[in-house]
């Protein structure tokens, strides 16, 4: 690990300031630290500062919460927290679930919900510094997994710069409910739609958010919605316990007498950032429920895939993957 300067905020204004201070050097937010501290061990991000915002967890950005309307979740709420509470079990059963599926209880205990969202691929090329090319750490060097072993990389979403698949969870739940992201930054707060907080890699899969420098998620927000109790979170993987996903699904189902009022569907597993399958809810949307209707949205989900040479079952498997999860969503009592 290299060395790097340490200091801690007690606020969201100060931890800003903090970072705004450091006159274009990088500097990264510590919270949890369960990416962070591994990635600097691995030499793999070198952060010249870190801003250590535990303290703030006793501010908003710790808290949980829930109205009839809308979920309110604090950016360092810790994943054991939100899995756990019981509103979001009862009501968002996709974020409890994605939540409990994602990292043994240990890191959940640690991990903090915004960091989970922003962690870094599980590529092992962008990992393992010994490989030189790699475009997400070393732009412009190339991408070692379009001809290397590419069984775990993305179908959906990639470019001829990165095929790195999004390896988190929760984040395919907040994109399936529509939920809005609340940034505080050096010149206020935003917000905006969770789908616009993740870039596809294009040509530059060194930028893989649209947060600006100094800036820091404060908070994300859930709408509540008829379909937000009809949801859960499927996740397909080579074991049962502490490991990423070879396809997963967010389901949330606005269902009527067995017909499909709204549809929410997202993807994980299978693509370079947090994938919402709108081509799958169109085709869902007034429809019966049906092995028809079922097989058309997987389709639709996984029209657009392009495959490697080791990861092209993944296109199988995500279309299986969501119609199973669709099934077990009608199957819900609620």
């Amino acid at each position: 690990m290299r060395p790097f300067a340490y200091q801690s905020a007690k606020s969201p204004y100060a931890a800003v300031q903090a970072a705004a201070e450091q006159g274009g050097a990088v500097v990264h937010f510590l919270a949890g630290g369960t990416t962070l501290v591994d990635l600097m061990k691995l030499d793999v991000m070198r952060p010249a500062s870190l801003v250590d915002i535990n303290a703030l967890r006793e501010t908003d950005l710790g808290r949980i919460d829930a109205t009839s309307r809308e979920l309110r979740l604090g950016a360092l709420v810790s994943m054991a927290q939100a899995a756990d509470h019981p509103d979001i079990v009862r009501d968002f059963p996709v974020i409890a679930q994605s939540l409990r599926l994602a990292a043994s209880q240990q890191i959940r205990n640690m991990a903090s919900l915004a960091g989970n969202v922003l962690q870094r691929t599980r590529c092992t090329y962008f990992r393992d510094v010994s490989y030189a090319e790699c475009n997400k750490r070393n732009p412009g060097s190339g991408c070692a997994a379009m001809d290397g072993f590419n069984r775990m990389h993305a179908v959906l979403g990639g470019s001829d710069h990165c095929i790195a698949t999004y390896p988190g969870d929760f984040a395919q739940a907040l994109i399936a409910l529509d939920a809005m992201v609340e940034i505080v930054g050096p010149l206020g707060t935003r917000r905006m739609p969770f789908a616009a907080l993740h870039r596809q890699p294009g040509d530059s899969p060194d930028a893989e958010t649209t947060l600006e420098p100094g800036e820091l998620i404060a908070s994300f927000l859930v709408p509540a919605g008829p379909w937000t109790r009809r949801s859960l979170y499927l996740k397909v993987r080579d074991r049962e316990s502490y490991e990423f996903a070879l396809a997963s699904a967010a389901v949330a189902l606005d269902l009527r007498d067995g017909t499909v009022g709204e549809a929410r569907i997202a993807l994980g597993g299978v693509a370079t950032v947090p994938w919402r399958a709108t081509a799958a809810e169109a085709a869902l949307r007034d429809k019966p429920l049906d092995d028809t209707s079922k097989q058309a949205a997987a389709e639709a989900a996984f029209a657009d895939a392009s495959a490697r040479d080791h990861n092209a079952f993944k296109i199988d498997l995500g279309r299986r993957t969501l119609m199973r999860a669709l099934d077990q969503a009608a199957a819900m009592e609620i």
